[in-house]
């Protein structure tokens, strides 16, 4: 099964991650925001919902997407359009959208100031 993890991460930590996956260290599949608030504008309600169903379902166009969502198709293209410039989905050659992972992870700690 292949999980990805979304997080908070500090560019120190991220370039550490990076500096052991070059010593051959296996880091495993990571997608991090630099805060909290970074993370929830990108990933909001609709979009989370659309990773959700994404998940563990190979390349599909957007708009299967959407009859999958019972969403309006150019709402569910606006939603894929900002998760593929974040990285988080992925274009196929065919035109097709993935997100190919089979689960996700979600870790960050939040605590009093």
């Amino acid at each position: 099964m292949q999980t990805v993890t979304l997080g908070i991460a500090s560019r120190e930590k991220v370039n550490k991650r990076f500096l052991e996956a070059c010593k051959g260290k296996s880091q495993g599949s990571f997608i991090s925001f630099d805060s909290p608030a970074v993370l929830f504008k990108v990933i909001s309600g609709h979009r989370w919902e659309l990773l959700k169903m994404m998940t563990g379902a190979g390349a599909i166009s957007i708009r299967e997407a959407s009859r999958r969502l019972g969403r309006d198709i150019k709402a569910v293209h606006g939603d894929m359009s900002v998760l593929l410039k974040a990285g988080i989905l992925h274009k196929t050659d065919d035109g097709q959208i993935e997100f190919p992972f089979d689960a996700i992870h979600v870790d960050f700690l939040l605590q009093a100031a």
